[in-house]
């Protein structure tokens, strides 16, 4: 994904900017992992993965 693209994607739940992680981008302060699937992140909140303490 061009870094444009990349920098302009938001957590959809609290607006947020997402860190990179291997297979998906993360929300910091949501703690939730959105995965990223052939290279096409599915932010969706039904597809996100909660993280709680292992951030």
């Amino acid at each position: 994904m061009d870094e444009w693209v990349r920098q302009a994607l938001r957590c959809p739940a609290c607006r947020s900017e997402l860190t990179d992680r291997p297979g998906h981008l993360v929300c910091p302060v949501c703690r939730l992992a959105y995965p990223v699937r052939d290279g096409i992140p599915a932010l969706l909140a039904g597809r996100a993965v909660e993280l709680g303490d292992r951030l």
